[in-house]
């Protein structure tokens, strides 16, 4: 008969000790002046690919937000037209250009009081022109062109609104200028 071989209990290393990277040679661990260095240049590349990206962003959303202004007061411009051609509004309001058209740009958000006594309005209120300072009143920030004004006069002959646009000489992303939209 053979004994079976005696289990010996193995002690256990309960203390720990950091390990040290192989790439360094010392025995703290941290980082080196190299390192942090080759970090600040990637950050750095990457920081001036995207501040141009934000600006652009930024002068595109102002477009589009001009776009919607500019769509938005024409869109009420011509219903207030349709109204008045299709005999919809009084004839002998001051707020009505002998051509149909709002004498001034708040009559589109102050309404117009219909024969009915019912009031009508055309806008809830006058959009901000995005490049416009914004301490000036919105009404000023917009150019206003009459019905019997020629397309590219800069003063408006203050008898109604036929038109709205931008009174700025900047291009825009696609190469247009924001007078002519």
């Amino acid at each position: 008969l053979v004994a079976a071989p005696r289990m010996i209990p193995r002690k256990c290393n309960t203390s720990f000790t950091p390990t040290v990277p192989m790439w360094s040679s010392t025995k703290e661990a941290g980082v080196t002046l190299i390192e942090l260095l080759v970090s600040l240049m990637i950050i750095t590349i990457l920081a001036s690919v995207a501040i141009p990206y934000a600006e652009v962003s930024v002068r595109r959303d102002k477009e589009i937000a001009l776009h919607r202004a500019l769509r938005d007061m024409r869109s009420a411009l011509d219903a207030f037209h349709a109204d008045w051609r299709e005999g919809g509004l009084p004839a002998d309001l001051s707020e009505v250009s002998t051509n149909g058209y709002p004498a001034r740009l708040s009559v589109l958000t102050d309404g117009i009081r219909l024969g009915d006594g019912n009031l009508r309005r055309y806008l809830r209120r006058i959009p901000r022109n995005p490049f416009a300072s914004a301490e000036l009143p919105v009404e000023q920030q917009w150019h206003h062109r009459g019905y019997e004004q020629e397309i590219d006069e800069r003063i408006w002959n203050e008898i109604d609104v036929y038109d709205v646009r931008v009174d700025s000489d900047g291009v825009a992303l696609d190469g247009t200028h924001y007078r002519e939209w």
